[in-house]
């Protein structure tokens, strides 16, 4: 639980109210949620030996790697350190999290070089260190979330206006650009499609008329769509698609 401690007056923003929507952030920790449970199974599902399929499922969790290395990168960047001077009190739970991406990012750091090796072989002693080592971030991660979302997110919500905490977003999608050639064609098309599958069907209209510019909605319609169920029917050949709790 977060611990009401003193917050500091200094460094507010002039003329903008302090108070912040932070369901983003939530809606993007289910992804990584989902994400994560889901690869270990796809990397195991391989069939020792078949190169082509391996190809596939290497690609997305290169994707899941690189995001989650972003998502971190933005909050350490953008949020922990104005987050403390904004409320002093939540300093403790800034270092833990600090702590705990040290703690991810090692472990990422353990699975990854297992990814391109396994691409060109297939071969299953290599995919079982993969699928093992997914499923150590896994569980470091989950807890790492509920801790996020217990004592950050709503001192977060409070004590930061909406521009500032925005910046997570302006920044998150100026490293997917700068990483797009290193990423699959469909990137774009697969992060939109995975934010609205968190959305239930009948309110996902109104959710993209709220959040979306008229633009965005138009190519998500005619082609990021098409292509998100074209990326996920490859991944999942066929299958019908998990729900993302």
């Amino acid at each position: 639980m977060v611990t009401k401690l003193p917050s500091s007056s200094e460094d507010r923003p002039a003329g903008e109210p302090l108070g912040c929507d932070t369901s983003d952030l939530i809606q993007v920790h289910r992804i990584f949620r989902w994400l994560y449970r889901e690869l270990p199974g796809l990397v195991r599902a391989v069939p020792d030996g078949d190169v082509a399929r391996a190809d596939v499922v290497a690609d997305y969790a290169s994707m899941d790697f690189y995001a989650l290395h972003l998502h971190h990168e933005t909050e350490d960047v953008v949020l922990w350190d104005r987050l403390v001077e904004r409320s002093p009190g939540c300093a403790p739970h800034v270092e833990l999290m600090r702590m705990q991406h040290a703690q991810v990012a090692a472990e990422l750091h353990d699975v990854e070089p297992l990814v391109e090796p396994w691409r060109t072989s297939a071969d299953a002693a290599t995919r079982d260190r993969l699928a093992a080592g997914v499923e150590r971030v896994r569980d470091t991660l989950i807890g790492h979330l509920g801790h996020e979302e217990a004592d950050i997110v709503p001192v977060a919500g409070s004590v930061l206006t909406q521009a500032e905490w925005d910046e997570m977003g302006e920044h998150a999608r100026k490293g997917i650009q700068e990483a797009r050639k290193e990423l699959p064609r469909d990137v774009m098309a697969i992060q939109f499609g995975l934010m609205l599958a968190t959305i239930p069907e009948a309110e996902r209209p109104a959710w993209m008329k709220e959040n979306l510019p008229a633009p965005v909605r138009l190519l998500y319609t005619l082609l990021l769509k098409r292509r998100y169920e074209r990326a996920m029917g490859e991944l999942y050949e066929g299958r019908p698609v998990p729900p993302i709790p």
